[in-house]
């Protein structure tokens, strides 16, 4: 009998999604900023150690929101790695601002802080940098550059969820940080996202206003003003309250979705390393004063030919593995709106290398046996 095909993600069930969907149903009170939108932020809050968090239909319109926040617009630059998901490049075009193009290190896949000074300019008005695989890098070096620049640090947070550089968790090193809780995330809602807020002076009260269509409805709800009305610039980032009713039942159940997905990965790290060595491949690496969220698990293989040979292998054994960014730089829309002041070199090696495998916190042993398996066999067979 042939074995099912292993997919590479599967969004997670927590308990009491369903009960709390019902309970909105029942409530009458569907649409957002409801007891499941407070409960949902609540938890994220505590998380991350963010004092504000707002909920968002997704980590893109969180980062659309940020750039609002920033006042960002046409003349202006933000920077951004060329390795990451067109969101975060695509959020800075929509102002009418340029993305400038940085490459990443080869370590981390992150940001290279060594290339980002040269790559500022007096138009610069933002670093969006990206934790990539939820692995911090150089943050103090970073956090401290654009304060000396006096530019603002926005983290594209999509991986992170409860990571940690040295004790810090990911997400409150910037001005703002951004969160996904798309399906392929750790925790979901099937589309989601939420900004975070940590420079509250400055940003806070026009996130909610930005958020809720330009209104103040937010001091309205806490009852600050007796009614409210159109005061700012803004639009609907607000998803409703039942996809905060699975974000809250998907958060209660972080520590078990967290301890799932850590035990897949560390058998990845524990099995892989003697085969990686003998085909010259290379794995995912923390930094020590990383704490990772096991959000994804990566290989490099060393050429291209690597790269399609493995997922073809696997594929061949019914097991879902996948590549992941192709470098923005040197995509259609980053050369038509995008600066790039030195070739992303790193971007375009790694793009065509990288091998991700499957990763969910309810994969079995059967499962992980049979990736390893998998794995291990390419090239040449099994190996005794």
């Amino acid at each position: 009998m042939t074995e099912p095909v292993l997919v590479f993600s599967r969004p997670h069930r927590a308990p009491g999604e369903d009960t709390y969907v019902s309970e909105v149903l029942a409530s009458g009170h569907v649409h957002g900023d409801g007891p499941f939108t407070s409960a949902a932020s609540t938890l994220l809050r505590e998380i991350t150690g963010a004092p504000q968090a707002l909920l968002t239909t997704s980590c893109t319109h969180a980062l659309e929101l940020a750039g609002v926040l920033l006042e960002i617009g046409p003349g202006d630059e933000v920077v951004v790695p060329s390795f990451t998901f067109s969101s975060t490049a695509a959020a800075v075009a929509m102002r009418g601002a340029t993305p400038v193009f940085v490459d990443v290190d080869p370590t981390t896949l992150c940001l290279d802080v060594d290339l980002l000074e040269a790559a500022i300019t007096e138009r610069t008005r933002a670093v969006y940098t990206v934790h990539y695989g939820g692995v911090g890098h150089r943050l103090d070096e970073l956090t401290a550059l654009c304060a000396r620049r006096g530019i603002d640090l926005v983290e594209d947070n999509a991986h992170g969820l409860g990571a940690r550089w040295r004790g810090r968790p990911l997400g409150t090193f910037g001005a703002m940080a951004t969160q996904s809780f798309h399906d392929t995330k750790n925790v979901h809602c099937g589309e989601g996202g939420a900004l975070l807020v940590n420079d509250v002076d400055r940003f806070a009260q026009r996130a909610e206003i930005v958020r809720e269509k330009g209104t103040n409805r937010a001091m309205f709800l806490r009852g600050q003003v007796d009614k409210y009305t159109w005061v700012d610039t803004g639009s609907s980032y607000l998803p409703s309250d039942l996809l905060a009713a699975v974000l809250r039942a998907q958060l209660e159940d972080f520590e078990r979705i967290q301890a799932g997905r850590t035990a897949v990965w560390d058998r990845y790290a524990h099995d892989l390393p003697s085969w990686a060595e003998d085909v010259g491949a290379t794995l995912m690496h923390v930094p020590e004063e990383a704490e990772h969220p096991a959000h994804l698990f990566y290989l490099l293989m060393p050429d291209h030919e690597g790269q399609t040979g493995l997922l073809g292998h696997l594929r061949e054994q019914g097991i879902v593995g996948t590549f992941h960014y192709q470098p923005l730089d040197s995509s259609p829309a980053g050369q038509r709106l995008g600066r790039t002041p030195v070739p992303c070199t790193v971007t375009a090696d790694v793009a065509a290398r990288l091998v991700r495998l499957p990763l969910w916190p309810d994969l079995t042993d059967a499962d992980l046996d049979r990736v390893v398996a998998g794995v291990t066999s390419y090239p040449g067979g099994p190996r005794s």
